[in-house]
């Protein structure tokens, strides 16, 4: 009798136990899909981490057609950026730069929509990038400045980026590029008709392959999708190296691209590799995490 009541007790009291809580895998993502913000003249889906402020510059030379009179443009004319970033929140990034060309300033945007897991539940990351410039010359008659909107250019993609293997990343992207106003021209019936259109679309296709821990090879192509009326832009092809120590990431590299805003060079770039008309450019960048 009393066995018959200790087991009885013991039933009751194995169902009145909680089932136990489910586990929940926490997301493990994948690191280091590139080394950095940028890959030669386009960006990369990757956002340094919450509390990174980055400082960065940005330098392309003249062009290399001239050969040795002005040591492959090393000595001619050149453009550079000073930028300056900083992720005040996960995911999303903020950064403002100064160019010498036309003195234009510029502030961006970038957030990572999605990453990719080690798992492969998600294959690939998802990066937005956005990009607004300012011409801040004051007026004058050889300029398509009236008002101030005119001064604004924009410059929006998305990003796609999976890293394939430990040694190699492949990246592609589709952007759009606006400018509020465009040089004119006045036809024979004196009517002002534009130079190019306002609006410009173009793909972008990246990769990098390790070949030692601190050290990647990097290529770019872009290809413009757009047809303007003059001046259609050539296509941006450049290759690279890049360093990368504690804290600091240095590319240097050969392409046809000679500005350091993206919708400069998608719209205006004239550089035709086909002509060897290359320039010599680097990219410095400097991390600290507050």
């Amino acid at each position: 009798m009393i066995i018959m009541f200790g087991t009885a007790a013991t039933l009751v009291a194995q169902d009145t136990t909680a089932p136990e809580a489910p586990v929940v895998k926490k997301k493990s993502y994948t690191k280091n899909t590139f080394e950095g913000n940028y890959i030669i003249d386009n960006q990369t889906v990757m956002v340094p981490i919450k509390g990174t402020f980055e400082f960065d510059i940005n330098h392309r030379f003249g062009s290399t057609e001239n050969g040795i009179q002005d040591l492959f443009g090393i000595f001619g004319g050149a453009n550079m950026r000073l930028g300056f970033s900083y992720t005040f929140i996960k995911d999303l990034q903020i950064g403002f730069g100064a160019n010498n060309y036309n003195m234009m300033i510029d502030g961006s945007l970038k957030y990572a929509i999605l990453k990719q897991t080690k798992d492969n539940s998600m294959p690939v990351s998802i990066t937005y990038f956005g990009n607004v410039a300012m011409d801040p010359r004051s007026k004058n008659p050889s300029l398509p400045i009236v008002d101030f909107t005119d001064r604004l250019s924009f410059f929006n993609q998305i990003l796609v980026a999976r890293k394939i293997t430990e040694k190699f990343s492949a990246q592609a992207g589709f952007s759009v590029s606006y400018f509020n106003n465009v040089d004119g021209y006045y036809d024979e019936a004196k009517n002002i008709q534009p130079k190019m259109k306002n609006e410009h679309l173009a793909v972008c296709f990246s990769g990098r392959y390790k070949i030692t821990e601190k050290t990647s090879v990097l290529v770019n192509y872009d290809q413009p999708i757009t047809q303007h009326p003059m001046n259609n832009p050539h296509p941006g092809i450049s290759v690279g190296l890049d360093m990368k120590s504690s804290g600091h990431d240095f590319q240097v590299f050969m392409g046809t691209y000679g500005n350091t805003l993206p919708q400069l060079n998608n719209v205006q770039n004239q550089n035709d590799f086909q002509k060897s008309q290359f320039v010599i450019g680097f990219n410095i960048s400097r991390l600290w995490n507050f």
